[in-house]
């Protein structure tokens, strides 16, 4: 592109002929332009037509649930809602019961990561799920007991692998 002279090219075509010759792999690149115009599209859209945060968050929703074999474990305690405050506690750990018909999961989020068991007590493989980030594996001993060293951030949600069972809790922010 080098002999450019004003919007021509030195074998006569002009700007318009390289960009009609760029979807199919013609000399200037072939897709090459087609992702700049796809970014800049992206970009365009992402300002002027946003993703609303409520379609986000059914997405995020949707995605948690994709293994159909899951069932979907209820929020039934929430210390932030259902607790009675303690004299004298700063900063209390929130804790949470999820329910999904005969498994209970108990999990207690605190500043240090999560503590919590699987009821009834049984080994289990446990992934916090954390939007776009790879879920990071857990495990449960034979008392169903599992821990995780950091807290998660944002929204998580848990995904239980018990014996042949899939469960998936509800999504809560941290």
């Amino acid at each position: 592109m080098n002999g450019m002279h004003g919007n021509r090219f030195e074998d006569g075509r002009s700007d318009g002929d390289a960009l009609d010759g760029a979807g199919t792999g013609g000399e200037f690149g072939g897709g090459l332009l087609e992702e700049v115009l796809e970014e800049e599209l992206r970009r365009a859209a992402a300002i002027l037509d946003p993703v609303p945060p409520e379609l986000r968050q059914i997405a995020v929703d949707a995605y948690a649930l994709h293994d159909l074999d899951a069932r979907l474990a209820e929020l039934t305690f929430d210390s932030l809602v259902d607790g009675i405050p303690v004299r004298g506690a700063e900063d209390p750990p929130r804790m949470l019961t999820f329910s999904a018909g005969e498994v209970t999961v108990d999990v207690e989020v605190t500043e240090q990561g999560l503590i919590g068991q699987v009821l009834p007590p049984q080994p289990a493989r446990i992934e916090v799920l954390s939007g776009p980030q790879a879920a990071r594996p857990l495990t449960a001993d034979d008392m169903g007991r599992f821990t995780a060293d950091t807290p998660p951030t944002g929204p998580f949600a848990l995904k239980l692998h018990a014996g042949g069972d899939v469960v998936v809790t509800e999504w809560l922010r941290a």
